[in-house]
């Protein structure tokens, strides 16, 4: 990797981080909505530190979810469960910024937290064994 490749990758990873702890805080504060959409963007940081490990990378969200999956989760290097679980707080933080209406539960919100805390962990092992 070049020195400005490994910089990104560090500072997507760092970011990542820094968003799961905001979605911590929110969540905390009883604003559900904004922490799924932390520990959302948690997840997307994190694996476009991993697409650009891979010399890979997309503008659309649903271009960075579908390359994630192809090259980390179809690869067997992200396990599938945590792959659905990127899809599923992907569709989740849809509802919460553009839907009106739509009431997100204490439960649903630390699910995705515990989610976003796993897909980092699962994304820096997997980072690790690219090294």
């Amino acid at each position: 990797m070049t020195e400005n490749l490994d910089k990104l990758i560090k500072y997507r990873f760092q970011q990542a981080q820094e968003t799961l702890a905001v979605a911590g805080e929110l969540f905390e504060n009883n604003h559900y909505k904004d922490a799924v959409n932390r520990a959302y963007y948690a997840m997307f940081y994190c694996s476009l530190g991993l697409l650009a490990a891979k010399n890979l990378g997309s503008s659309k969200h649903s271009g960075v979810l579908s390359l994630f999956s192809r090259y980390f989760v179809k690869t067997g290097q992200i396990s599938i469960e945590t792959g659905r679980h990127f899809r599923e707080a992907f569709e989740l933080r849809q509802n919460c910024d553009y839907r009106e209406f739509i009431e997100i539960t204490a439960q649903q919100t630390e699910e995705v937290i515990t989610n976003a805390t796993v897909f980092i962990s699962e994304a820096r092992k997997a980072l690790k064994e690219m090294e």
